[in-house]
């Protein structure tokens, strides 16, 4: 009866952060090729929150986190978390109607959660079973959703009105969510600390090559939703959300 409870209040936050993001797109009449950024003001401030946050915190954490933990053992980790992403993967794969993605998907986190060991080695690649990644924010725009304008969130980093609400929904999904309190909060940190650290030469490369990082990081973000919203095919994806958690 618990779990009954638990699901349907679940379902019911999942409904509402739809309509949310329903009621923000509608609300939004701001064509992204006239101004995708009207809160730029306000989005400035929470840029430099976040980056405050991240100096003094996240990116001090996950040096040590790299300095301390073997190669073998951070790649690991990092394919646990992956993994764990497949589902959310997998239902987004079937939101947007595409059953052959879904099926591929679907075994390949079948064959990395049992020869790979619950994800930890990715044997599914060497099969040919290629990792592919949808969100919910993707759902929508697939469904003909408009992005809105973008938007900073704290910690998180990057958004928009559309993916905002859809990450609500995605963290809703994963699998992560249905554990204890505990392991669910041991879980997402190591999960963003090691997110945070596979992103620290990229953020090297940022800090010395944009002249206006939060204007960089705004137009790569934008451009790299809509090309997975149009599953466009990237010639080489940068990794701009430093506050995500990939998952």
């Amino acid at each position: 009866m618990k779990f009954i409870k638990r699901d349907s209040f679940k379902l019911t936050r999942i409904a509402l952060s739809i309509v949310v993001i329903l009621m923000l797109s509608m609300a939004s009449n701001v064509k992204a090729d006239e101004d995708n950024d009207p809160l730029e003001p306000i989005n400035r401030v929470i840029f430099e929150f976040n980056e405050m946050v991240d100096d003094n915190i996240l990116e001090p954490v996950a040096k040590g986190y790299k300095y301390v933990t073997p190669d073998p053992v951070e790649r690991g980790v990092s394919n646990f978390f992956s993994n764990l992403g497949e589902i959310n993967t997998i239902a987004n794969d079937l939101l947007q109607l595409k059953f052959q993605q879904a099926a591929k998907d679907s075994l390949r986190f079948v064959v990395n959660s049992t020869i790979g060991v619950l994800g930890i080695f990715d044997v599914a690649t060497t099969f040919g079973l290629s990792k592919n990644k949808e969100d919910f924010g993707q759902t929508l725009g697939f469904w003909g959703v408009p992005n809105g304008p973008y938007l900073v969130l704290p910690f998180l980093g990057p958004s928009s009105f559309r993916d905002a609400p859809g990450t609500f929904v995605d963290y809703e999904l994963s699998p992560i969510d249905q554990l204890h309190h505990e392991e669910r909060q041991t879980l997402r940190l190591i999960n963003i600390v090691e997110t945070r650290a596979k992103l620290l030469r990229a953020t090297k490369i940022l800090d010395t090559a944009a002249k206006d990082k939060y204007i960089f990081i705004r137009e790569s973000y934008l451009q790299k939703r809509e090309s997975l919203v149009s599953d466009g095919e990237d010639e080489e994806e940068f990794e701009i959300d430093v506050y995500g958690i990939d998952n």
